[in-house]
């Protein structure tokens, strides 16, 4: 395993966006018809949402990496500020770009009215604090995966404030495994401020629901979805790097069966998912997606798979590398390329609405093909040279700044 390169990451990654796109896709079949062969992509209309948990549990686990080893060999962090210009880098550019080009498309060509709502959201996403009110969760209207990239951003602000507490606390309690155990302990944080925000938070109850649009689901969302919820699903991603940390000497087929049970215990959710009575499958406490059995799951997964012989490589295909290269502009366009296709391509793929297989497969097939694209061209025009400038701005590199490349 090379620096760069942590084996069943890219598979994670990769199959984390084709979970969501799938789930947007299937939110289409209707529900009073058989569709025959299409039937396969079914299930993830419910177990779909769980792409998300995903998402939250690797960019956990890649970031906090760098933090485990600097604390591991008894440095100081890594340094913020190649933290902070790295994450922007990454995630920033191409958010901001589905965000404006989606805020334009939604008044010239879908008809919304410009209104100090739709201000107000675009505003609050600009900024990436839409994810603290049920009227900005949803930044913009018609691309509605927008909403997880604030709640994405105040992990990555909240991450070094948790292992602060970590590298204070080692002092008198030494590195290595005992560090880990007290991760636990930064982990009840925020499921307690969870707790505190489901209980004071209030959401106004007048039309609340899906049926009332974004705003009216998001009030059906709030407060179980807030900011510390997901904070936890990431932190127990970062809990995983941890264990990697300690395990990443190590090549032997044990963690090969690890990670394959851990897939096993994944897949299992994932039936349980599509079972619950509510698409968001609220956990302990309230935290969307049965936490945390699923992301357990997922962590452990990625905890073993680095340090087996072959399954990890062997998940992360030329297929699977490719896909999670331009996966962040497959979560960011796709569904805005699905509605545009519904609008000027096929207006009988509403939500619930799609009855003949073959007309769906085609019109599935155009989405996926047209997300592909688009999210290649923002890769490479947009997303990766951004990333290039940002190491060229770095001062000493990756070595001295104590960040590993994969970070990125």
């Amino acid at each position: 395993m090379t620096e760069n390169r942590l084996p069943g990451a890219d598979f994670v990654r990769a199959a984390a966006c084709l979970t969501v796109l799938f789930h947007h896709l299937a939110q289409r079949m209707s529900k009073q018809h058989d569709l025959g062969w299409m039937e396969w992509l079914r299930p993830f209309s419910d177990m779909g949402t769980l792409g998300v948990a995903m998402f939250f549990v690797l960019s956990g686990f890649l970031l906090a990496r760098p933090f485990w080893q600097a604390l591991d060999r008894g440095e100081p962090m890594p340094s913020l500020r190649t933290y902070a210009m790295r994450r922007a880098a990454r995630i920033l550019p191409g958010y901001w770009a589905a965000l404006l080009v989606t805020f334009a498309l939604t008044i010239t060509v879908f008809g919304f009215a410009l209104d100090w709502q739709l201000v107000l959201r675009l505003v609050a996403g600009i900024f990436v604090v839409a994810d603290w009110h049920w009227v900005t969760l949803f930044p913009v209207e018609v691309n509605g995966p927008l909403w997880s990239i604030s709640f994405e951003v105040t992990s990555y602000l909240l991450l070094p404030l948790g292992f602060a507490l970590l590298f204070v606390a080692s002092r008198w309690a030494g590195q290595g495994w005992q560090s880990r155990l007290m991760w636990v302990g930064v982990l009840a944080l925020p499921i307690l401020a969870h707790w505190l925000f489901t209980r004071y938070y209030r959401v106004d109850l007048r039309q609340r629901g899906w049926d009332y649009g974004l705003i009216g689901g998001a009030k059906f969302w709030m407060p179980r979805f807030n900011p510390f919820g997901f904070f936890a699903m990431f932190a127990i991603g970062s809990l995983a790097a941890g264990l990697q940390v300690r395990w990443t000497k190590y090549r032997k087929g044990l963690f090969d069966l690890v990670a394959l049970i851990a897939i096993g215990w994944a897949v299992q959710r994932m039936v349980v998912q599509y079972d619950a009575p509510t698409p968001d499958s609220w956990g302990w406490l309230g935290v969307p997606y049965g936490f945390p059995w699923f992301v357990l799951a997922v962590a452990l997964f990625l905890a073993a798979a680095p340090s087996g012989l072959w399954l990890g490589r062997a998940l992360d295909n030329a297929l699977m590398r490719y896909i999670a290269r331009i996966s962040f502009g497959i979560y960011i366009w796709h569904y805005l390329v699905l509605e545009l296709v519904r609008l000027y391509w096929d207006p009988l793929i509403q939500h619930g609405t799609a009855v003949d297989p073959v007309r769906f497969a085609v019109t599935s097939t155009i989405i996926t093909g047209v997300t592909i694209v688009v999210a290649h061209i923002s890769y490479t025009m947009l997303e990766e040279p951004m990333i290039r400038w940002a190491r060229r701005r770095e001062l000493g590199g990756a070595t001295r700044s104590g960040l590993s490349p994969v970070v990125s």
